[in-house]
């Protein structure tokens, strides 16, 4: 089994963003973390993989109004922050799903 890379801040330019309030970030993160945990538990099956992807992503859809509600929104920069933090998750652990796949139940 192996760790995630723990130099690694996830979702950095959210949270150095204040337009994104931490709060949200810090959820938007438990759900990528789900993902991580899972990948850190051994597991290598891409259909699970991408089921607990499409969990976390639908997870981070039904965050919208609570962002809209801080003022915020999920826009460009929460979008690409989000996808390149996945796409640093399944390089690190080897799996081979494609970005715009493992994020593709967004509505973002």
């Amino acid at each position: 089994m192996k760790a995630f890379d723990p130099d690694y801040k996830l979702l950095d330019e959210m949270y150095q963003d204040e337009y994104y309030p931490d709060i949200l970030a810090d959820k938007v993160k438990d759900a990528l973390q789900k993902v991580i945990d899972l990948l850190e538990n051994g597991e290598t099956d891409t259909e699970v993989v991408q089921e607990t992807l499409d969990e976390a992503v639908c997870a981070i859809n039904n965050l919208q109004e609570e962002f809209d509600e801080n003022d915020s929104e999920i826009e460009t920069v929460a979008r690409d922050c989000i996808g390149v933090t996945v796409a640093y998750i399944l390089e690190w652990f080897n799996i081979p799903i494609d970005t715009e796949d493992a994020i593709r139940e967004r509505d973002w």
